[in-house]
């Protein structure tokens, strides 16, 4: 279990990442260690980056959305196998005692730790992880396009569970989430209307390829009224826009893990019953569910590769706009 390995490494908020040589961790009781063969680039990584999550642990490996393959077995773990294709997302172990945890909601953990955030996450050619947090994946197919799923898609899929039976949906900022749970939505029968940022016909255009009834800046006005909005842009002005686009009994559900201040809103926009929520991780129970169904749907995973060291690149284009999809490194 020696040898070394390649990490991009965050020392400090704000600052670039740094591709660092350093002794490959062995895994503990518990544990496997992956060899990375791709690692998606999540708007939670740029949140880190840049120094709004604050709890991150430094000098950290940031990246949550692992695929590898699995190359060595830490003590007590079975049902595993080495060379076995697993994923990695973003809640990367939790404490089990505490009331949430006791009571199947693991995602809000007293005590959790965050693959990227606060243990070393896959922007590297391995990285280890809590067995109980890896999950199986198929053993064919471009892991580039696997990688998504374990945030952008799980995600989503938590985000549009809590919408409830919404028949008609809107989505704001059609991002690397907003392009997968569009599209789950689309196969099972609901009409996405998409809200792209003010200008920016690539995105509206990209969400109308994907099979949207409709693309419109998010300051336009709904061309119908929704059931249920799904927020993924980090914007809170959104949401009174949204609130206010959503019928009686409907749900606002805030997707991302950070979003500026929320704007005051007259309270006849949560009136009737309208519902405002937010996401907070996943659970393990999210992921073989989602997982269970991806496969199965004509999901079209639009992607842009970079190499490890090209990892600040990748984070500048999320953070500037130009990416349709997902970026995604390759060690």
């Amino acid at each position: 279990m020696t040898g070394t390995m390649s990490a991009m490494v965050l020392s400090a908020p704000h600052a670039r990442l740094v591709l660092q040589e350093r002794s490959a961790p062995s895994p503990g009781a518990g544990e496997l260690r992956l060899k990375v063969e791709a690692c998606g680039v999540c708007r939670t990584d740029l949140h880190v980056v840049d120094g709004e999550l604050t709890q991150l642990k430094l000098s950290i490996i940031p990246g949550h959305e692992i695929v590898g393959r699995v190359d060595a077995i830490g003590a007590g773990v079975t049902g595993v196998l080495l060379g076995q294709r697993v994923g990695v997302p973003w809640l990367g172990h939790t404490c089990g005692h505490c009331p949430y945890c006791m009571s199947a909601r693991e995602n809000l953990c007293d005590d959790p730790l965050f693959t990227g955030y606060t243990r070393d996450g896959g922007y590297a050619t391995h990285a280890v992880a809590d067995a109980s947090y890896c999950f199986p994946l198929p053993e064919s197919g471009d892991p580039a396009k696997l990688a998504p799923l374990l945030c952008a898609g799980l995600i989503g899929w938590r985000t549009l569970k809590m919408a409830g039976p919404a028949e008609t949906i809107g989505i704001y900022g059609f991002g690397a989430a907003a392009h997968i749970i569009a599209q789950v939505a689309i196969a099972r029968g609901r009409r996405v209307h998409a809200f792209v940022r003010p200008g920016d016909r690539a995105a509206a255009d990209f969400a109308l390829s994907l099979g949207a009834a409709s693309a419109q800046d998010s300051d336009a006005r709904a061309p119908e009224p929704l059931d249920a909005a799904l927020i993924f842009a980090p914007v809170g002005a959104l949401v009174p826009r949204a609130l206010a686009a959503t019928k009686k009994g409907g749900a606002v559900v805030c997707g991302g893990i950070h979003m500026s201040d929320i704007p005051s809103f007259p309270y006849a926009l949560l009136w009737e019953e309208r519902r405002l929520l937010s996401v907070a991780n996943l659970t393990r129970e999210d992921a073989r569910e989602f997982l269970a169904l991806a496969p199965t749907l004509p999901l079209k995973m639009h992607v842009t590769r970079y190499p490890l060291a090209q990892a600040n690149e990748a984070l500048a284009d999320l953070r500037e706009g130009r990416l349709q999809g997902v970026a995604v490194l390759i060690p």
